[in-house]
């Protein structure tokens, strides 16, 4: 609620009633079944009594109290079923949240500009990552493995005219994978159109003309605080590259390496090496521009790089049609044997985003000692824990559709090689993770109940004189009790952040030193290693497929039920509206 002001002209208070994210209706804001909407539309409306419409005019009768308006703004979180697919961009939100999380510092702008230079990598990273993993489905497990496999393809009739002994156009390897490409390509045009819609409809807002104020160091009021139409169509044009580029390399690589061997057709090879070349000369330019550009919230950035944001995609998908033109000319001889090279892209994914989680903690750590805060979440390193669950939670979404999608291709695991390594290793970390969390919740659940016991004559004492009534009373201890909880989120998240970061790295490093499976690997050892080897292995494939099929079943009842895709939307709002207005 915002405290009443008095308009100068008519001498008349005004009280603005703003509601939660949970959504009420203007009758019940204002106590009055009568009400009129006095400014607004069907989407959010500020909304008088209907007895109060006129106050203006008589400002008499308003006098001794403020008139109260109702700004009711809970259809902005509900939407058509297109808000469904905001579901894929739950990792992208969350990495949001690290940089609204930035440890306030006066001075020291370079570290400051460090700080958001990593937080935007890591959402590259991410980006990468989705595209990686819908590669890893359609090209490695698909179109490579099983479509090569003749046992499995025989299982799926819709792979028949794939298989080499169908003998047809699209039989040769890289044909499948320039067919199989169509699909993280679909992916990174849906992610570009997500990103286009909410901009155009949000970031293109022009603001409105005023006269340039003085800064008086709150960023609410800075000119450029609301407005990132330049910021977000740079950066749009960067990841939209970044998936096509790396889908390019997915279809490019396989060819390049197999015209690379001994005897090999010395034009093709020349013509790779020239094509992989420029797929790199490209990346350095996408990050470059990633790395250009901040943001800027002491003036008003009206510039648009027209030329940027449509060069750099096109760029790309240049890039990747010659790519597929390179890997579908005829090979003879090639054949699609073991699985594509899943466990160099994920591991060098996981490895880049350890490091860029680490630089992101190291320059929070120095923010925050040069200028301490008490309030600060986790003595500034809030932004760089939930940067680590941004993280996982896209090696969660990546790791679980390939998994999944492995199990249905070859339920029985022995026809394909299956996903890569580094995926199992990581899906392995899930249960330990769980059980650590568990271990906190229970530990805060029953701290809870002992406070809500301890509250219960507190609370009987600041209400003397009133008859007993113990139902009530345990309900208001409860509800105290419950509301510290939040107190304890940040070290909630810091050390669930702290126990995946340490669990993944040593998921990376068994990863690449063994090139086996945690069952594998700890084969030999002693029974109980191994025992809790194969455990964290079953018990992390089936968390990961189970994950999956929630994400699915979510998004398929958001997309044909209203109250579900509110609460995406409610969601979303706190992940990034909320982060904007609360101190940092």
């Amino acid at each position: 609620m915002e405290r009443a002001q008095r308009h100068p002209a008519t001498g008349c208070a005004l009280e603005l009633l703003v509601h939660g994210v949970g959504g009420t209706t203007p009758e019940k804001m204002l106590d009055d079944p009568r009400t009129v909407r006095i400014t607004g539309d069907d989407t959010a409306a500020v909304f008088r009594r209907a007895d109060d419409v006129d106050a203006e005019s008589r400002p008499g009768r308003h006098r001794d109290a403020p008139v109260p308006e109702a700004y009711v703004w809970c259809n902005l979180t509900s939407g058509n079923g297109a808000r469904a697919l905001w579901l894929l961009l739950l990792p992208f939100m969350v990495v949001n949240l690290a940089h609204w999380m930035r440890p306030g510092t006066a001075g020291r702008p370079r570290t400051v500009r460090l700080y958001g230079l990593l937080v935007r990598l890591a959402g590259l990273t991410l980006t990468v990552l989705l595209v990686a993993a819908a590669c890893e489905v359609a090209l490695d497990l698909t179109a490579w493995q099983c479509a090569g496999t003749p046992a499995c393809a025989a299982r799926h009739s819709w792979l028949g005219f794939l298989s080499p002994e169908a003998g047809g156009w699209w039989s040769p390897p890289g044909r499948r994978l320039v067919l199989a490409a169509l699909v993280p390509t679909a992916l990174t045009g849906l992610l570009w159109y997500l990103s286009h819609r909410t901009w155009s409809a949000y970031e293109s807002q022009q603001p409105m003309s005023r006269e340039p104020e003085e800064d008086t160091g709150c960023s609410l009021g800075r000119p450029g605080f609301w407005y990132g139409r330049r910021l977000v169509a740079r950066l749009r044009a960067a990841h939209t590259a970044a998936g096509l580029l790396t889908v390019a390399a997915a279809v490019a690589a396989p060819a390049a390496a197999f015209d690379r061997r001994p005897g090999g057709p010395a034009v093709l090879d020349a013509l790779g090496r020239l094509l992989l070349a420029a797929l790199l000369a490209w990346s350095v330019a996408v990050v470059w521009v990633v790395c250009r550009r901040g943001r800027s919230e002491r003036r008003l950035d009206q510039r648009l790089d027209r030329h940027l944001a449509r060069r750099l995609p096109l760029g790309a998908l240049l890039l990747l049609l010659l790519a597929a033109v390179y890997t579908g000319w005829s090979r003879p001889g090639w054949t699609s044997t073991d699985r594509l090279a899943g466990d160099t892209a994920f591991g060098g994914l996981a490895l880049g985003q350890t490091l860029l989680v680490v630089a992101l903690g190291v320059t929070a750590h120095a923010l925050h000692r040069a200028r301490p805060d008490p309030r600060a979440v986790l003595r500034g390193l809030g932004g760089p824990a939930v940067a680590t669950l941004a993280c996982a939670l896209g090696g969660v979404m990546s790791g679980g559709v390939c998994q999944r999608v492995a199990d249905w291709l070859d339920g029985t695991g022995t026809s394909i090689p299956g996903p890569p390594v580094t995926l199992t290793w990581q899906a392995s970390i899930i249960p330990p993770v769980l059980l650590v969390l568990l271990v906190l919740c229970g530990r805060l659940a029953g701290r809870t109940w002992r406070l809500a016991r301890a509250l219960r004559p507190t609370v009987e004492r600041e209400h003397p004189g009133e008859p007993a009534d113990p139902e009530r009373t345990r309900r208001i201890a409860r509800i105290r009790a419950m509301a510290t909880l939040t107190d304890d989120a940040p070290l909630l998240v810091g050390v669930v952040s702290a126990v995946t970061l340490a669990l993944g790295a040593a998921a990376l490093a068994g990863a690449l030193g063994t090139g086996r499976t945690p069952a594998g690997a700890a084969s030999g050892t002693h029974p109980a290693l191994q025992g809790a080897a194969q455990t964290a292995q079953f018990l992390g494939s089936w968390l990961i497929g189970l994950g999956f099929a929630l994400f699915v079943t979510w998004g398929r009842r958001a997309y044909k039920d209203a109250s579900a895709r509110r609460t995406i939307g409610i969601l979303w709002d706190v992940g990034t509206f909320w982060p904007r207005a609360g101190p940092r």
